[in-house]
């Protein structure tokens, strides 16, 4: 009975995510640094996320070091002593940091790992921890087909705990044929600028409206996707007639036919370059996350 229990447990923690597992990821979450402005993103494309919104209080001045922006060498000193000096500047404390956490039916799927409702919750858990240390005000918005949930940011563990309970359990507004344009106009009403916004999602249903609230949502905020992907929707298995099922509709697939399975993995590509260029165009970070990878070591590039 006991090792029946433990096996449940584990299956339960592939399909949900529980209070206790986001908890369990403060040890994780030690190691990140929440300082993407900048960053480069990975899988294909380095984008560079410009800084906005955030106080700069100027610090000292020193020795220009190669990689320093030039826009920062302080002259007067340079001139005065013959040496380029760079001026440092120190951030202003208690950022608000915004997650948008999709949990469409798209996202209760996985054939490997853990469903992908499930990886963007633990991301999320990891950047709330990471903000919590960093004295950042945590908030957020969790949403489905049928309802959204928005959390104003505040500061401490009680904001975190708030976080955590609305990703376990969330309590949503309903909301009509909420789509995903929708979920991001209702995002451009409770980010305030100078946020650092993080929206975890597979982006299905990205269209040209939800890129105008991102454009919008960029000219004031960070931004950051972290696009979350099951194997599966990459490249089908092997040759075999495959069923999958959602408990009410069945599909079968034929992955010996080589031409269905060539145009399958190359819709596939066509939506990671479409979402590529979209966020070089509009200056956003990127990542991509795996059902099957460790949500820590996907975020370590988000130092």
């Amino acid at each position: 009975m006991d090792k029946y229990n433990s096996l449940a447990a584990n299956h339960d923690e592939r399909v949900k995510v529980s209070l206790k597992n986001l908890i369990d990821l403060a040890k994780a979450a030690a190691a990140l640094q929440l300082r993407y402005a900048g960053i480069r993103a990975v899988n294909n494309g380095d984008y560079l996320s410009p800084q906005k919104g955030r106080g700069m209080i100027f610090d000292e001045t020193r020795l220009y070091q190669p990689g320093d922006d030039v826009r920062r060498i302080d002259w007067r000193v340079t001139a005065r002593t013959d040496k380029v000096h760079s001026k440092v500047f120190r951030e202003e404390r208690e950022r608000p940091l915004f997650i948008s956490v999709d949990y469409r039916s798209t996202m209760t799927f996985a054939t490997r790992g853990v469903f992908k409702s499930v990886q963007a919750a633990k991301l999320a858990g990891l950047l709330a921890w990471t903000a919590l240390r960093q004295r950042d005000r945590i908030g957020g918005q969790i949403f489905n087909e049928t309802g959204c949930q928005e959390l104003k940011p505040l500061a401490g563990k009680a904001a975190l705990l708030h976080f955590f309970n609305a990703l376990v359990k969330p309590r949503y507004t309903p909301v009509a044929d909420l789509s995903l344009d929708k979920v991001l106009a209702r995002l451009l009403q409770h980010a305030r600028p100078g946020s650092q916004v993080i929206i975890l999602s597979d982006f299905r249903g990205l269209n040209s409206n939800a890129e105008h609230h991102l454009a919008k949502l960029a000219r004031h905020c960070d931004v950051a996707l972290i696009q979350i992907n099951d194997p599966l929707e990459a490249k089908l298995p092997s040759k075999g007639r495959y069923r999958f099922t959602d408990s009410l509709r069945e599909l079968l697939i034929d992955s010996s036919d080589k031409r269905f399975a060539l145009n399958y993995q190359q819709r596939f590509q066509n939506r990671q370059t479409y979402l590529q260029q979209l966020c070089r165009k509009l200056h956003l970070t990127w990542l991509s996350c795996s059902t099957t990878q460790q949500p820590a070591e996907v975020l370590q590039t988000l130092r």
